[in-house]
């Protein structure tokens, strides 16, 4: 995948670099960002660690992970990503998105997902994104389900949480058929 920068008036996304160890390590600096995420980026060598394996994980075309600059403050918030990419299936998944909590409940994570959706179906033609999040972050749930992903169903004992309890995965999806009433959705939303 080559480069890839998306943005509009709230945020901007491009790759990740080493340039952005620094600026993550601030906006990462908050416990409540981790309870829900498999990793925790809590100390700059660990940050380090994120950013050496999404870079290399870029190269191999596993993960493409973005930093998401907020436009009005030009500061890094967050980071999301493309997972789980599979171009001969015409597939990917949205995830291990995480934002600093200054911009919880504000359009950055709208703002986001629009612009993510929207190079998967038109400039990828992707069929499906796939956006899952554990059964117990009903934060999540509520934020994906506003954006017009459907529930597909949840995945029992699906994965080993980091204090080693099981998580069940709520399985979402926005295929290509769904697009323009989801982009429909989000202009909405967004104006």
């Amino acid at each position: 995948m080559d480069k890839v920068v998306l943005e509009n008036e709230g945020v901007r996304l491009r790759p990740v670099d080493l340039t952005d160890i620094e600026a993550i390590t601030v906006a990462a600096n908050d416990v409540r960002i981790w309870g829900h995420m498999s990793v925790t980026l809590l100390d700059r060598t660990a940050v380090e660690n994120y950013v050496q394996k999404a870079i290399q994980e870029r190269k191999q075309g596993i993960s493409y992970l973005f930093v998401v600059i907020d436009k009005q403050t030009n500061t890094l918030v967050g980071c999301t990503s493309f997972l789980d990419i599979s171009l001969p299936h015409q597939r990917l998944e949205i995830g291990a998105t995480w934002y600093n909590p200054s911009v919880w409940r504000t359009a950055i994570n709208t703002n986001c997902k629009f612009l993510l959706l929207q190079h998967c179906f038109e400039s990828m033609q992707l069929n499906r994104v796939q956006i899952k999040t554990g059964h117990e972050n009903l934060r999540s749930q509520q934020a994906i389900e506003r954006i017009g992903a459907q529930k597909e169903g949840i995945l029992r004992n699906h994965m080993i949480k980091k204090d080693g309890t099981v998580r069940h995965t709520v399985m979402y999806s926005i295929v290509m058929d769904d697009w323009q009433q989801v982009k429909a959705r989000f202009l909405d939303q967004l104006l």
